[in-house]
C-alpha cells in the first residue's frame, strides 16, 4: 500500500464511522468557508470553492449544509479567521510527511501536530524540511466506473494532463499545478463531475517499511494526524507491503 492523502483502508480499521463522517464534514465545511470566502461565492468562478463542492458532494453532504457553509464564508455571519498552515516533519522508518490544515488558532495547531509526531515516532522539521521530496501538482480522481483505463488516458492526454493512474478504485490525473483549471474543465466536459480537483504533493520516491511495528506506529501517527479536526490533508512517501497491512487491519 503507498502512501497516499485519503488513507481509506487505514480509516476503515476504526469502526467509528459515525465519528469519522463527523470529522470529515467538519474539514469539508471549513474548507468551503474559507473557500467562498477568499473569492466569489459562486462555484463556477472561484475554482477553490468549486472543488470543495465537489469533495463535499463526494462525501454526500447535502445541498442545504453546503449552502450554509458558503453563505457564512461569503459574509453570512461567521467571522472566525481560518489560516492556512503547512508543518512538514519524518515519522517512523524516515518517512516524509506533509501536513496541511487550516486553523483559527497557530499555536494551538502547531503543538497539536507536533505532539503527534513526538507520541508516534517522529518528528517535526522546518518548513521545506521534506517537501522538496514531493512533487507539487494538479490532481484530478474519477471513480473507476466513470471510463476504461485506455478511455481516461486518451481524454487525459488531450486535455494536457501529464499521467493517469489507474487503480481498483479510480483514475488519478496529474498535470501542472498552474494547467489544472483547462485539464479539469476539458475532463469535467468529457466524463462529467469527477470526485476532487486539487493541488495535491506527489512523492517522488516511496520509503518502503517492512517492518510491521514500524508500519504500525506510522498508522498510528497518520491516524493521529488525520483525526485532528485543523487538518485538512496529509501526504507521506511511504509503502507497506500489502501483506503487512491486512494483518495490521486485522
Amino acid at each position: 500500500m503507498a502512501g497516499h492523502s485519503q488513507f481509506k483502508n487505514i480509516m476503515h480499521r476504526k469502526g467509528a464511522q459515525d465519528a469519522k463522517r463527523a470529522k470529515i464534514f467538519t474539514k469539508l465545511i471549513r474548507e468551503l468557508t474559507v473557500s467562498a470566502r477568499s473569492g466569489l461565492p459562486d462555484p463556477a468562478s472561484n475554482p477553490r470553492l468549486r472543488a470543495a463542492v465537489m469533495a463535499a458532494r463526494g462525501a454526500n453532504m447535502s445541498k442545504d449544509t453546503i449552502d450554509r457553509a458558503i453563505k457564512r464564508g461569503s459574509g453570512g455571519g461567521d467571522d472566525t479567521n481560518y489560516e492556512e498552515v503547512r508543518y512538514e516533519g519524518y515519522g517512523p522508518g524516515s518517512v516524509a510527511i506533509i501536513v496541511e490544515g487550516l486553523t483559527d488558532n497557530r499555536n494551538r495547531t502547531a503543538s497539536e501536530v507536533r505532539s503527534a509526531f513526538a507520541k508516534n515516532g517522529g518528528a517535526l522539521g522546518e518548513t521545506n524540511s521534506v517537501s522538496f521530496m514531493f512533487d507539487r501538482v494538479g490532481a484530478i480522481r474519477f471513480p473507476l466506473s466513470t471510463a476504461s483505463a485506455d478511455q481516461m488516458f486518451e481524454g487525459a492526454l488531450d486535455a494536457g494532463a501529464d499521467n493517469v493512474e489507474t487503480d481498483d478504485e479510480g483514475h488519478e490525473i496529474t498535470c501542472a499545478p498552474d494547467a489544472l483549471a483547462v485539464v479539469r474543465d476539458a475532463l469535467e466536459a468529457r466524463f462529467g463531475t469527477p470526485e476532487y480537483a486539487r493541488l495535491d504533493w506527489k512523492a517522488q520516491t516511496a520509503v518502503p517499511v517492512s517492518d510491521e511495528d514500524t508500519a504500525k506506529t506510522l498508522m498510528k501517527l497518520l491516524e493521529a494526524l488525520e483525526d485532528n479536526d485543523d487538518v485538512q490533508r496529509v501526504q507521506a512517501n511511504f509503502e507497506i507491503p500489502d501483506a503487512i497491512m491486512e494483518r495490521l487491519g486485522g
